[in-house]
């Protein structure tokens, strides 16, 4: 038997006007994820993760069987797994994330940004992206922050974009720290780290702010009128990690895809073998096909594998609805297309399809919007199908109550189901 999950993160989206009321997916031609609904469960499921957010760590934890709030510290280590970074039992883990402060400037004058010298209430978060920095950039920023801050006990290592690590050995884990997405448009002042350690974490961000804020890479990016990534926001902290491992409790082996270093983490740090991120393209978003034919690969060797894709930021967060749609569309296209024309040359398998809300900024813990998914078992006789599709109204019409996330992997490799 062979085993697939696939998430697909962000895609759930929000009813909108300009689709007549409905969210893209609705709207959207899936005609793959459609059989698979007229073929398999249909049901909803909901990450519950207690005094955490729903966030990109959160999901990927449930989806595996693994509880958020036992077994969840913090974004940072999944992160330094995804990124190949070994932590040590003291060692903690911070997202570093790198972002644009400007000051706001007095009335009648134009915005200072470059005007930054203290972190504090006069300053807001302009954008917590760095306005989309590219790798080759955020890489020269990050090394001369490292070659400047670097010690034996503080290390940094370069991510994708303007996403990052910083590792603090033998550092303290109770500082209380803040999405920087939180804080867009707002004065950073009340979330600066606070608690124990906080102190340290506001030095090496004062510091930061003065290595990149003239960086020359900063200086092009705003002769070419781009924002620059005049500061590196710590948050996420948490200890090392140690799951029980997936692959162990079942018997299997497996692998997970993804293009993204946190959710690549999470499979790594449930024992899945993680596939070259070099080999998961990206242009623009996921190569749906590309990432597609490298899991059928990997089924061809393994027993299960867990592949990732997100709807990229600009697209989720835009007002484009025809590019939701182009991307929704080219998913069921290219990703699950794909794996079903190749699943049955490698004999009996189940698929698990998910297709959940990427946490917005400022959700409360607690709160996570139930999430669509589609248990399907094949091969299957097509002519006894029930006439259902893959939208949100028809799994409501269903009337299945709402599953907790955590308990939709043993279901998956269980003899029942199906």
């Amino acid at each position: 038997m062979k085993y697939v999950i696939l998430q697909g993160e962000g895609m759930a989206d929000v009813p909108n006007r300009d689709l007549g009321g409905k969210k893209p997916p609705q709207a959207a031609a899936t005609p793959n994820m459609d059989f698979l609904a007229r073929h398999g469960e249909v049901g909803l499921a909901t990450v519950v993760a207690e005094g955490h957010p729903p966030g990109s760590e959160v999901t990927p934890l449930a989806i595996l069987g693994y509880g958020p709030k036992k077994y969840h510290s913090g974004p940072a280590p999944f992160e330094a797994a995804g990124l190949g970074v070994a932590l040590g039992e003291h060692d903690i883990a911070f997202r570093c994330r790198m972002v644009t402060l400007g000051v706001s400037a007095p009335r009648g004058r134009a915005s200072a940004r470059e005007d930054v010298k203290k972190l504090g209430p006069q300053v807001t978060m302009e954008d917590a992206a760095a306005g989309g920095i590219e790798d080759d950039e955020a890489r020269e920023l990050i090394d001369a922050v490292n070659e400047q801050l670097g010690s034996e006990a503080i290390q940094f290592y370069p991510g994708k974009g303007p996403r990052h690590l910083m590792v603090w050995v033998g550092g303290k884990s109770r500082a209380t720290c803040f999405d920087p997405q939180d804080v867009v448009g707002k004065s950073i002042g009340e979330f600066l780290p606070t608690g124990d350690g906080a102190e340290i974490l506001r030095q090496v961000m004062e510091a930061s702010l003065v290595i990149l804020r003239d960086h020359p890479v900063n200086q092009q990016r705003r002769d070419a009128g781009r924002k620059p990534a005049n500061c590196l926001w710590l948050w996420g902290p948490g200890r090392a990690l140690r799951l029980p491992s997936l692959t162990d409790q079942y018997q299997i082996t497996g692998a997970v895809l993804s293009a993204t270093d946190l959710p690549r983490g999470v499979g790594i740090c449930a024992g899945l073998e993680a596939v070259d991120p070099a080999a998961v393209a990206e242009a623009g978003g996921p190569d749906f096909l590309s990432l597609a034919e490298a899991a059928l690969r990997e089924l061809g060797k393994k027993d299960l594998v867990y592949v990732h894709a997100e709807m990229p930021a600009d697209v989720r967060l835009g007002d484009d609805q025809k590019a939701k749609l182009r991307f929704v569309e080219e998913f069921d296209q290219k990703m699950v297309g794909t794996i079903l024309e190749g699943l049955p040359k490698l004999g009996p398998h189940r698929l698990l399809l998910i297709c959940d809300y990427h946490a917005a900024a400022g959700s409360q813990p607690h709160v996570a919007t139930p999430a669509r998914y589609i248990l399907f078992e094949g091969p299957v006789q097509t002519e006894k199908a029930p006439r259902r599709g893959s939208k949100e109204a028809d799994v409501k019409a269903t009337q299945v109550r709402v599953r907790d996330a955590t308990r939709l992997m043993s279901r998956l490799l269980s003899q029942g189901a199906g």
